[in-house]
């Protein structure tokens, strides 16, 4: 089935009502000006050399409050946009805001436009962790608009942070579980990074704020992802999409890292592993097997997974190889 060619086109923090502390959004997109419909016009055009053959063209609004622009700018930004999904030179349109700017209302306008996917920045749905973090809605707003959303037939995706002020692995757990009772169609999972010129960085400089190492993101969601897992939710994306602004200095701390995903699929690798070498008599020579599509995660980075089970379960051989078995699965070959 083709996949998607995304055409972003970014809206920086344009008509968002708050100052999330973890948010500088022109750093975290490299975008500092306003999109207009010009922008929309060439990047859907300069999109065509871009695009891989039998793939759909989906244009992508990103920022994370487009709906709550004014509504003579959405509608110039849309209206853009008409003419290339009317002629099928796109295939979709999508745009993130906040929950607190969905009603009726601006659902009917985005169904005029064609749009078929709206992406909800929930973050937490922990009341505590939205103040701490300032976020200026509550986890009911994200019900509400999830369910306004969902009754109008659009495509729904939920976004969420883990490691924001106040958050702990209990509390993400409870936002994924909250998450997965609005049934939404997919998630983005964004561990908190620390970026430059935000309050954010202010209260981790004062000390008020500790950060959340990759190795925090990696723990917390190894706890959440079997649940959208086992619930049939798409895991869109761990991690926010790497920059040259954020990789040349803007990521000051936090869970920045290019490869999120891969690091938590290796340690849920790790995690099975371990359940299956619990009773392994120390000094053991042991061959596990996985399919071969999971043989890096395995491994682990840098071998990474390989020296932790040795050392603590105090191995005197491990070696893990491809072998026919089901995805995400690992098997005890040998034991001596």
């Amino acid at each position: 089935m083709p996949k998607n060619s995304i055409i972003p086109v970014f809206v920086p923090h344009l008509g968002c009502p708050n100052n999330c502390v973890f948010c500088n959004q022109n750093r975290i997109s490299g975008a500092p000006e306003p999109a207009t419909a010009q922008t929309v016009k060439n990047a859907i055009e300069n999109a065509a050399a871009l695009t891989l053959p039998g793939s759909k063209r989906q244009l992508a609004f990103y920022g994370g409050s487009f709906t709550a622009i004014p509504e003579a700018m959405q509608e110039e930004l849309l209206e853009a946009a008409k003419p290339y999904l009317d002629s099928g030179f796109i295939s979709s349109i999508r745009l993130s805001t906040r929950p607190d700017a969905i009603d009726s209302v601006v659902l009917r306008r985005l169904e005029r436009f064609g749009v078929e996917t709206v992406e909800l920045g929930a973050q937490s749905m922990d009341n505590r962790v939205l103040e701490l973090s300032g976020r200026g809605h509550s986890a009911e707003d994200v019900e509400n608009a999830s369910r306004l959303i969902k009754a109008a037939g659009f495509g729904l995706v939920l976004q969420m942070m883990t490691g924001l002020p106040g958050d702990t692995p209990e509390s993400a757990v409870m936002t994924a579980k909250r998450i997965i009772a609005l049934k939404p169609d997919g998630v983005r999972i964004y561990p908190t990074v620390i970026v430059r010129d935000t309050e954010l960085c202010d209260m981790w400089c004062s000390g008020r704020y500790t950060e959340h190492t990759v190795e925090d993101a990696v723990s917390y969601c190894a706890r959440i992802v079997p649940l959208f897992e086992e619930a049939g939710i798409a895991i869109i994306r761990m991690g926010l999409n790497p920059t040259e602004d954020l990789s040349g200095g803007d990521a000051l701390g936090g869970a920045y890292h290019p490869a999120m995903g891969e690091l938590v699929y290796s340690r849920l690798m790790r995690d099975r592993a371990e359940e299956l070498l619990e009773q392994a008599p120390a000094g053991s020579r042991i061959v596990l097997g996985v399919n071969p599509c999971d043989l890096s995660k395995a491994i682990g980075q840098h071998r990474g997974n390989i020296e932790y089970l040795k050392a603590k379960y105090k191995l005197k051989e491990l070696r893990i190889k491809a072998c026919d078995t089901e995805k995400s699965k690992i098997i005890v070959i040998s034991l001596e």
